[in-house]
């Protein structure tokens, strides 16, 4: 009988652990812990590059736009869709290291997530971005 008990006790103790995980692995999908600022706070000299353009329970969009030797300081992204309105060329740094890309005015792209990266715009027109960062169902 005592090693009933004692099984039964482990086997509980096993499945609170493991619900603990799932509980604890769930919540911190859901949330993102970075000491840099996300692309609605980060800027470029001090002026705001990204505007709010929609946030709601399901979705937050933003507009960034980026006159030709604007930029984004380092900063990181949430999973997230996006939309280019109007493209140039940006040199891009980021843990590969620097590279200088031409983005075409409707080209889009889906991140997982981007632990960091900064960018400058060094084409010579505007390029216009929209950023669609889906929230965790709750």
């Amino acid at each position: 009988m005592i090693k009933f008990v004692r099984k039964a006790r482990h086997r509980t103790h096993t499945e609170r652990n493991f619900w603990l995980f799932i509980i604890v692995t769930i919540l911190l999908s859901c949330t993102t812990k970075n000491s840099l600022p996300d692309p609605l706070e980060a800027g470029w000299n001090d002026q705001a590059v990204c505007e709010l353009l929609q946030e709601n329970d399901q979705v937050r969009v933003l507009r960034c736009t980026f006159a030709p030797g604007v930029g984004h300081e380092k900063h990181y992204h949430a999973a997230h869709v996006g939309y280019t309105l109007a493209g140039s060329r940006f040199r891009i740094t980021d843990t590969t290291g620097t590279r200088e890309v031409d983005v075409p005015t409707g080209y889009h792209f889906e991140n997982e997530r981007i632990g960091w990266h900064e960018v400058l715009n060094i084409g010579d027109s505007t390029a216009i971005f929209l950023i669609i960062e889906p929230k965790c169902n709750q």
